[in-house]
Order: C-alpha cells, then structure tokens, then sequence
C-alpha cells in the first residue's frame, strides 16, 4: 500500500463531463472496467467566502435531485443556491458543520451551505455567506462513501481503490492538505483515517471482499481479519468501528478486531448509524440473500462493549436511508408506514412514534427517491419526495414543526446546524 502526502488540494475546476455517474449501489461490488492511475496532481484552489456575521445560526438543507443539487434555507424554506450536475449526485456531510460533498462525474464536488458558528467556550458566533459550489473537486473514477470523524474527512473511490484524506476544517481554507493512499485492488469499500495517524480500511476486489485491515500511519499492517463476507459501511460507537458483513459485524476497538455474529446464517447489516454518546450501534437486517428487494421489519442493535446483536422488530419495513441517532444516543428509523421511530437503544423497546410522511414503498431501483432520514442534533429532516417537500421534526417535543415545499423532488439530503 503506498501513502502519498501532497501539500495542497487534490482538486480540479474543469467542468463536469456529461457522462452519468458511477457511484456503486449499496451493498453492489463495482464495475468491470479496469481501475485507473489516481491523478494527484493539483490543478487550482477556491477563495473561500466571505461571512457576515448574524443573530442567530442559520439551519441549511443540501438536497440533491434528478438535475443537480440545492441549498435550501430551514427557516424561510427559500432555495439560495441551485447547481446543475450530470449523471446521479449524491451528498455526504463533509464534517465541519458547513460543507457537503456531492458526488457526481469526475469525483466529489465541494459544496458550501454558507452557514456555519464558531464557538468560544460559553457562546458562538454564527456567520453567513454565499451558497454554492466552491469549484473545487477531488478527483476520482467512481466516487463512494465518505467519513467524517475526529477532525478528519477520507474518501473512498471504489473505481481505483485510492484512498483520500484531509484535515476537515481546512476546507474553509480552500486548500487542504491531502493525505492519499491506495488498497491493493479496487472494489466497492470504504475507509476512515483516524487522528492518530492509522487508517481502517476494507480489503476486496471487484469479485468480493470480505477484509479489514488497521494499518498504521506508515502503511504496516496492525490488525485484520478476513472474516466479514460481503463488508459494507461503517459507522463509529464513540471512538469504536463497526462495519457489516453478510453474517454480522465487526468492531474495531483499537488495535483489537472482534466478530460479532448474526443470529441467522446470512444475516446482512450493511448501513449504520452511529453515536458520539452510546456505545450501541444502529444497523439495518436482512436475512434473504437471493432477494431482489428485501425489504425488512426488523433493524440490529450492536452493542460494541460485549460483541452481542440484539434485534427488534419494528412492524413495518424501511430502507437504507432511514437510519439515524439522536442527540442522547436514541436509535431512529423511519419506516413505511410514514412513522419515525424513537427506539432505546439498550432495551430495544420503542419509545416513542411520530408521523412525518405518507405511507410509502421502498422502489427496486435504489437511485430512485424514497423518504430520507437525516439528523442533526436534536431535529431530524425527512424528505417525502411523492410531495416534494422536506418535514422538519423537533424530536424533544416529538412533532414535526414545519414542512418545506420544494421545486424539485428530493432524493438524499444533508443539514447543518449554520
């Protein structure tokens, strides 16, 4: 594996190619063309915006759609920015409470919300700035997932096996420093460099994976395993990593991978949701592996102290993108039958159920839009695409607060606090 540090931005300002774009689907290995060379090479910085400071902070909404991606203010529900892309976008929180970063053509485009606050101990500052696309891009051949934890930003590109990474709060810079490295062979993964200087990453190939490896900050293997079949996602329990296989999890705490296994011989948890105050994770469960939709009732529980799942059958089925946590560590899932669950995540049991959408039907297709769950502290946004509109959910009173009209359907959506 070979690490490469360049001391700006791996980015670029050409415009977008018109070709669509070749995110994987989840849980899918990605395609059969050949993996191509990285480029590293710089080719131009953006001049990050000028803020202007306000009263108070200022909620925004990155929406993506069949045409490009938007900004929409939450208070006022007006679209302050609308961006046109090709191919299929999709948005990913870049970890600084300001950004986003949409996948499309040609790699990760760098979108900036223009709402962001700097705390000072006992206050903030909260400060606004043009919406919009910054011009900047990291390259890659097929974009997938990315994670933002512990001050770090990594990107995976499933089409080259490169792995990016970079201080988080220095986009607001423009010009990061990129930390690269490459897996041994593409395929469809993800990966998380962590603050120590080690990166946790999956191992595969275009036919399968089923490896996690921990190497350290000089490319030495530290810890691994082969024994996650199908590996897919992750998502942080405090400072432990936990990833899907096909028959359970593994969490990585430390230097220490252990196995957890699912109570079913194929018992799938490819998408997670995790909190910074529970050690217990959040993942969805499926149990047929020749499904072409499996749609689910039940959703696991991991509990990363002792390696044990715990399912709960929640009545109604869901899908990939309705998992997410609360402030207080609470396990959300929004199902189809328009209710968003409030679930303890130590006892299983639901605790609360607030109505927020229609009832609605995962599609086969999953780049087609199907309500979407996004989490911010103690509110949570669903988007119900059949309206286009998002709904804004105050979860400590537990009812949605208003409901935003929208010009084009939403499909995945990302917030910030501003």
């Amino acid at each position: 594996m070979k690490i490469r540090r360049v001391p700006v931005l791996l980015a670029t300002l050409v415009a977008l190619a018109s070709s669509s774009c070749a995110t994987s689907e989840p849980g899918s290995d990605p395609g059969s063309e050949p993996a191509a060379e990285p480029s590293t090479d710089p080719t131009g910085t953006a001049e990050p915006a000028a803020g202007t400071e306000v009263a108070a902070a200022t909620p925004r909404l990155a929406v993506t759609h069949d045409g490009g991606v938007m900004v929409v203010d939450v208070r006022t529900g007006e679209v302050l920015a609308e961006e046109a892309l090709e191919g299929y976008a999709r948005v990913s929180p870049a970890g600084d409470g300001r950004h986003a970063l949409v996948s499309t053509t040609g790699g990760w485009e760098v979108l900036d919300l223009g709402a962001w606050t700097d705390e000072h101990g006992d206050h903030g500052h909260h400060w606004t700035s043009p919406a919009g696309l910054t011009g900047l891009r990291f390259e890659a051949t097929e974009p997938g997932h990315v994670v933002a934890h512990d001050g770090l930003t990594t990107l995976f590109d499933d089409g080259t096996g490169t792995i990016t990474s970079f201080d988080t709060t220095e986009l607001t810079s423009g010009s990061p420093e990129v930390t690269t490295t490459s897996t041994d062979e593409a395929h469809h993964g993800v990966a998380v460099r962590l603050a120590n200087g080690n990166l946790l990453t999956t191992d595969g190939d275009e036919e399968s994976r089923s490896g996690v490896r921990l190497l350290g900050p000089s490319g030495t293997v530290m810890a691994e395993t082969d024994a996650c079949p199908g590996v897919h996602g992750e998502a942080f329990a405090g400072e432990v990593a936990v990833l899907g296989c096909e028959d359970g999890a593994v969490v990585v705490d430390g230097r220490r991978i252990t196995k957890v296994t699912s109570p079913d011989a194929y018992g799938r948890i490819g998408n997670q949701a995790g909190s910074e105050v529970s050690p217990i994770l959040l993942g969805d469960y499926k149990t047929d592996a020749d499904a072409e939709l499996e749609r689910p009732t039940r959703v696991s529980l991991i509990d990363t102290r002792t390696a044990e799942v715990r399912l709960v059958d929640l009545g109604t089925s869901y899908s990939f993108r309705s998992l997410g946590r609360g402030p207080d560590g609470e396990a959300l899932v929004l199902g189809t039958d328009g209710a968003l669950r409030v679930i303890d995540p130590r006892t299983g049991e639901v605790q609360r159920s607030i109505d927020v959408v229609a009832r609605w039907k995962e599609p086969l297709d999953w780049q087609q839009p199907r309500p979407t769950l996004h989490v911010v502290g103690s509110t949570a946004y669903v988007t119900e695409p059949r309206s286009d509109r998002v709904h804004v959910v105050d979860l400590d009173r537990g009812r949605v607060t208003s409901s935003l009209d929208l010009p084009h359907t939403p499909d995945e959506v990302v917030a910030t606090a501003g």
